[in-house]
C-alpha cells in the first residue's frame, strides 16, 4: 500500500442515466507511483480518470487529492486543475498560437508568471520532451506525436502534483506512439505521480507500479504488473489478456 497517499477514492459511484459507469470504486494512488489502468472499452478507465480532476462529477463517494476533498467550482477548482495535469487523446492545442504559447499561456494566466519566466520555463520543458527545435512553430506544423508531447509539456509547466493521461497514444499512428511513451517512462522514472489509461500493454509492464484492471464500471484487479501479466485472478482479465497479447 502506498504510504503517502495523494489521490484517494472512496466508494466512488457514477451514474450516466440508468448506466451505472463507476460502481463503489475504491483506489489510492501514493505519491511517486504509476498506476495504469486497463480493461474493455466501456469498463468506465476514462471516466474514473475524469472525476480525479472533477471534469466529472460523481454521485455518491468522496475523492481526496492530497487529503483535501476535491473543491465543487470556481478559483478552487481551477486550482485544482493545475495542481492535477491532464493529457487526452486529443492535443487541445491553441491552433493559432505557436508551441511555445501554448506552454505558457497558462503558467501566465492561471499561475501568474511573467511572460519572460514562463517562456523560459516552457523552453526548458520542450526541452525535456525533446522539442525545443520547434518552439516557434504552430500545431499544424507538427506530427501528432510531437503535439502530444507538447501536451505533456504544457501539463508539466504547472507544476502538477499528479498528471493523468487518458489514452494518450491512441489518437496516433502506431510509430508515433512510442516517442510518447518514451516521454512518460522518463516521467515515471522522474517519480511523477501518474494515472494513465492506456491499451498499451507494454508500457503497463515497463512503467507501471500497479495495474488497476477495470470492467464493467467496477475495479477487478489492482496488483503488480508481474502479478497481473503472469498471473491474473479473475476471468474477465484472463479474457482480456487472451484476447489483447494474441495480436
Amino acid at each position: 500500500m502506498a504510504v503517502d497517499p495523494l489521490i484517494e477514492l472512496r466508494d466512488v459511484n457514477k451514474y450516466y442515466g440508468e448506466l451505472h459507469v463507476l460502481q463503489d470504486i475504491d483506489l489510492t494512488v501514493g505519491k511517486g507511483e504509476v498506476v495504469v489502468v486497463i480493461g474493455p472499452s466501456g469498463s468506465g478507465k476514462s471516466t474514473l480518470c475524469r472525476t480525479i480532476n472533477r471534469l466529472e462529477t460523481i454521485e455518491s463517494g468522496t475523492i481526496r487529492l492530497d487529503g483535501q476533498p476535491l473543491p465543487e467550482e470556481g478559483k478552487a477548482l481551477a486550482r485544482l486543475r493545475a495542481e492535477v495535469g491532464m493529457v487526452f487523446q486529443s492535443f487541445n492545442l491553441f491552433a493559432h498560437k505557436t508551441v511555445l504559447q501554448n506552454v505558457s499561456l497558462a503558467q501566465i494566466k492561471v499561475r501568474r508568471r511573467k511572460r519572460e519566466d514562463a517562456d523560459r520555463r516552457s523552453r526548458e520543458l520542450l526541452d525535456r520532451v525533446g522539442l525545443l527545435n520547434q518552439a516557434a512553430k504552430y500545431p499544424a506544423q507538427l506530427s501528432g506525436g510531437q503535439q502530444q508531447r507538447v501536451a505533456i509539456a504544457r501539463a508539466l509547466a504547472m507544476e502538477p502534483k499528479a498528471l493523468l493521461f487518458d489514452e494518450p497514444t491512441s489518437a496516433l499512428d502506431p510509430e508515433m506512439i512510442n516517442e510518447v511513451l518514451e516521454v512518460m517512462r522518463q516521467l515515471a522514472r522522474d517519480g511523477m505521480t501518474m494515472v494513465v489509461v492506456t491499451h498499451e500493454m507494454g508500457f503497463a509492464r515497463s512503467a507501471a507500479n500497479r495495474v488497476v484492471f477495470m470492467a464493467d464500471g467496477r475495479i477487478v484487479e489492482d496488483r503488480s504488473p508481474e502479478e497481473f501479466f503472469t498471473n491474473p485472478r479473475s476471468e474477465r482479465a484472463k479474457d482480456f489478456l487472451s484476447k489483447i497479447l494474441k495480436h
